[in-house]
């Protein structure tokens, strides 16, 4: 790889280990504030909304400009965010800031992939990118739950700078300052991306000229007979990943008597298996195979019922490695497919917006049935049932879609020559 990709991979790390981070904190601060249960998965809802909203316009905008430049803007948005969750607004609407701020990079982040390598290395960019990016979430998530730890949190409030007040009193607050360095480190590295040879226009200002043309390619990626399961896959996958974040929580909880802090490690657990299985995916399946994958998300969902079972703690650390290599191996062959089908439609920045705005409507969505059966007070082990069944039934419909496609002809050419 091109030592260009290594300044993107660094970028994505900082920014994404403080997302992950900020969410802990985030959860934490709730606790402290004695919200009830059910506010808890709406954080994430709240994170995504910008996502589902500005669809229309963050495409053309990250189009408009060079990716690195894009990038920059958006983790600046995500410092204002964590700010003012410091600063004592309310730990929902920061973290929805801080989500406007994400919405706008994630079309830059993978966009760029596109414009600055071929098509035959996407998988493995791909596989590196996700691999990466599990990573982050991994020490992410660890380094939230550390912070708010009392053992970590008690000594770094000990820290105190002479004739400054810093205000920060907390576990949860202290964690946030800490995590804004992450951001300032992944805004660093967008400062030092690789420019590209992509032409960049500037975006179009009337925005009913923007959901239009919006409107248009998402038809259009949905319209194509390998963009829809690629599409399809990935949007359940999101949805599902997100919720099973606050299920995981919600279960540590329960059935082994984790405390939030605990529960964070079965949460890197389950991104270490998402790691593995990215990687495997990215040395063992071609692009033009990609396909292949679909009975993988079918038995995701089928061994996530078996969590209903579990009440040691190392048969569940077995079960959710599991769960996320499942996980990792099917969506990074149909992430580099919709890349691919993207690029070639409508170009990078339109079709990852597309693309970010299906994901996260299924994880508002999926979200906010959890957050009513929680409300409802559902047992955790009949959502996690409901929660399997959903995920196999629906990868089982995605599979017969594709091979009706299959069968009816006329498929979209992939180059066989992108290799592993």
């Amino acid at each position: 790889m091109p030592f260009g990709f290594y300044i993107i991979m660094a970028a994505q790390f900082f920014s994404s280990l403080a997302d992950n981070a900020l969410l802990v904190a985030a959860i934490a601060t709730l606790a402290l504030l004695d919200s009830p249960a059910w506010l808890t998965p709406m954080l994430k809802l709240f994170f995504t909304i910008s996502y589902v909203v500005l669809a229309p316009f963050v495409g053309a905008f990250a189009d408009a400009l060079p990716k690195g430049h894009v990038m920059f803007i958006s983790n600046a948005i995500k410092v204002v965010g964590c700010l003012t969750m410091l600063f004592g607004v309310h730990p929902l609407i920061a973290y929805g800031i801080v989500g406007f701020g994400a919405a706008a990079y994630s079309p830059a982040k993978y966009g760029i992939l596109t414009e600055y390598l071929p098509h035959p290395k996407l998988v493995i960019a791909n596989g590196w990118i996700e691999g990466l990016t599990v990573g982050s979430i991994i020490l992410g998530t660890l380094m939230g739950g550390a912070l708010i730890s009392d053992a970590v949190s008690s000594q770094l409030l000990k820290i105190d700078i002479p004739r400054i007040d810093t205000g920060i009193d907390t576990a949860p607050e202290v964690a946030i300052a800490l995590i804004i360095v992450s951001y300032v480190a992944a805004a660093i590295f967008n400062l030092y991306m690789p420019r590209t040879a992509i032409d960049h226009k500037p975006a179009h200002k009337n925005p009913a000229y923007l959901v239009r043309d919006f409107a248009h390619c998402l038809r259009l990626l949905w319209r194509d007979k390998l963009g829809q399961i690629s599409l399809a896959t990935t949007t359940l996958f999101w949805g599902a990943g997100a919720t099973l974040q606050f299920i995981v929580l919600k279960w540590a909880e329960i059935a082994l008597g984790y405390t939030l802090s605990q529960s964070t490690i079965l949460q890197g657990i389950t991104a270490i298996g998402i790691a593995a299985g990215a990687v495997i995916a990215a040395k063992t399946i071609p692009l033009h195979h990609a396909a292949k994958v679909l009975p993988v998300g079918i038995a995701m969902g089928i061994i996530t019922i078996g969590m209903t079972f579990v009440r040691d703690v190392y048969v569940a650390m077995a079960m959710m490695t599991t769960i996320g290599a499942l996980a990792g191996f099917f969506v990074v062959p149909m992430n580099a497919l919709l890349q691919h089908r993207g690029h070639i439609l409508m170009g990078a920045g339109h079709s990852i917006a597309v693309q970010n705005f299906n994901e996260n409507l299924s994880i508002l969505a999926m979200l906010g049935v959890y957050a009513l059966l929680i409300r409802l007070d559902f047992s955790i082990y009949t959502v996690i049932t409901l929660f399997g069944v959903f995920v196999a039934v629906t990868m089982a419909l995605v599979r017969e879609r594709h091979q009706r496609n299959v069968r009816e002809g006329h498929m979209p050419q992939i180059p066989t020559d992108a290799t592993h």
